[in-house]
């Protein structure tokens, strides 16, 4: 008999599953046919709300996110700082050489006369800060990277991750983004802020900072074209 793949583990798949829906649904966001008379971009709404839900009935199984994996005040302080920096180096490696393509389902939360869409910018804005940055971080950097340094990746410890792993888990993490030069930033960033503390908080909480800043940054500046 031909051997058997090796079955998802529970701790693989409540950090893969999230991330699967939530691209899932970005990819039908970019696909929705205009004849069918839906706005698409309210899609990121249920998006925002499903991915939540899942992440939520998980919780118990993210062990690193558990309130005794806090940070402290030094680390949170890291966390800020990196992306902070990371914000601003995002928005300023946007030249074309430096972008794959162009994002499959854009988001310009303007109606016809040209005014914001206030509800929607909400939505995209919570989603940014609050939801994302835990689901990739489970995702990217609690699985994927622990997992290239070993299949075990639940008994990996972040400390001892090495080179090998941090470079091919940020490679895939460029690959889900356009601004591949800024990905691969602040894939890096990520990755090593989490290695060096050894608190997936540390990341998540960077992630949030940088795409909450972009976020207040896109509206108050228009260039819808980073969301």
């Amino acid at each position: 008999m031909p051997a058997q793949p090796p079955a998802i583990s529970p701790a693989a798949f409540a950090r893969c599953l999230p991330f699967v829906v939530f691209m899932a649904l970005l990819a039908l966001r970019g696909y929705v046919p205009a004849s069918l008379g839906l706005d698409a971009r309210w899609i990121y709404g249920g998006q925002t709300l499903i991915v939540a839900g899942l992440l939520a009935w998980y919780w118990r199984d993210y062990g690193e996110l558990a309130r005794q994996n806090l940070p402290d005040a030094r680390e949170t302080g890291w966390a800020i700082v990196v992306g902070i920096v990371v914000f601003a180096l995002w928005v300023r490696l946007d030249a074309p050489w430096m972008q794959l393509g162009e994002a499959a389902a854009s988001f310009v939360p303007l109606d016809a006369a040209g005014q914001p869409i206030w509800a929607l910018i909400a939505l995209r804005l919570a989603g940014a800060t609050l939801v994302v940055p835990v689901m990739e971080e489970l995702f990217w950097r609690s699985f994927l990277m622990r997992w290239i340094q070993h299949p075990g990746f639940e008994r990996v410890d972040p400390q001892t991750v090495g080179l090998k792993a941090v470079v091919l888990s940020t490679f895939v993490f460029v690959l889900a983004h356009t601004l591949w030069l800024a990905a691969i930033v602040a894939g890096l960033a990520y990755a090593l802020l989490y290695r060096r503390t050894a608190r997936l908080w540390t990341a998540v909480i960077a992630h949030a900072v940088t795409n909450g800043l972009l976020g207040v940054w896109v509206i108050w500046s228009g260039r819808w074209e980073f969301w």
